[in-house]
């Protein structure tokens, strides 16, 4: 491969490749709860965290050498009206890689914590200041990608809580259940009334089950039980599931590589001129 072409593909390397770490993180955090379950330890849980680490450290190193040497090419994406919602995607890999140490050791996952916490609100206040001031976006943009920001804030309690920090805790799910809210309200607007999504978007609506899923897990956090409003996040999240399900004849239309990638919005070249387009 001649240099320029190395270039090209570090030029067109996705803020997307983030959500590698979180589909990782989110696995070896599964397996966890399912050790526990089932009252297992099969001392594995360490190396999948590893990996994940590794796999975001690798990516975070060719993005910040992006950010480097293209910097016009970063300004591109996060000008993007749906590559703009991946950015939070780092924030939150830091976010599930404290809760993955959390289990293994308190003092690894509580530096991750702060930093992905800290990050994550500079993302919020960018994006949403983004979503406020933009001169550019469009109701046919808006797709679940979208939410990407708001289920980091309610992420932050899953291992706020356990680490001490409950008021500031309350502070991000809040804010975090506020913008679900506003979104899927936008969301179901656009789905309805207006043109289709693009068939390359349609995994993301699995992003759909997140917010009410990931919300029911922070508020049993801290609110120390299941109570009325804990019913109803999880039985949203299962309509949501139950919902997307149903559509299942949709999904399995699309090409293997956009169902295999699912929140991997850009992977490459041909996908990423895709978006630019739209």
């Amino acid at each position: 491969m001649s240099s320029s072409e190395q270039q090209n593909r570090l030029a067109n390397f996705p803020v997307s490749s983030f959500s590698i770490v979180m589909g990782l993180a989110g696995f070896t955090i599964a397996w966890e709860k399912a050790q526990k379950a089932f009252d297992l330890d099969l001392g594995i849980t360490p190396i999948f965290a590893g990996i994940a680490s590794f796999i975001f450290i690798v990516i975070s190193l060719i993005y910040l050498t992006k950010l480097i040497k293209h910097p016009n090419s970063v300004k591109m994406e996060i000008k993007h009206p749906i590559k703009l919602n991946f950015f939070p995607a780092i924030s939150i890999s830091l976010l599930l890689l404290s809760i993955v140490f959390l289990s293994i050791n308190k003092a690894i996952s509580l530096p991750l914590w702060i930093v992905g916490t800290t990050l994550h609100l500079a993302f919020t206040l960018y994006v949403i200041s983004s979503w406020m001031h933009h001169d550019h976006f469009k109701i046919n943009h808006m797709n679940p990608a979208w939410f990407i920001p708001a289920v980091g804030n309610v992420l932050v309690p899953i291992a706020g809580v356990a680490l001490g920090y409950i008021d500031i805790s309350w502070f991000f799910f809040s804010i975090g259940m506020l913008f679900w809210i506003i979104l899927l309200v936008i969301f179901f607007n656009r789905i309805l009334f207006h043109d289709p999504m693009a068939t390359h978007l349609l995994p993301t609506l699995f992003i759909l089950i997140a917010p009410p899923a990931v919300g029911f897990l922070a508020y049993t956090r801290l609110n120390g039980g299941i109570d009325n409003f804990g019913h109803f996040l999880y039985f949203v999240a299962l309509f949501l599931t139950m919902l997307l399900l149903s559509q299942i004849k949709y999904f399995i239309r699309l090409p293997l590589l956009y169902f295999m990638v699912g929140l991997l919005i850009s992977t490459g070249r041909h996908h990423n001129r895709k978006l630019c387009n739209e």
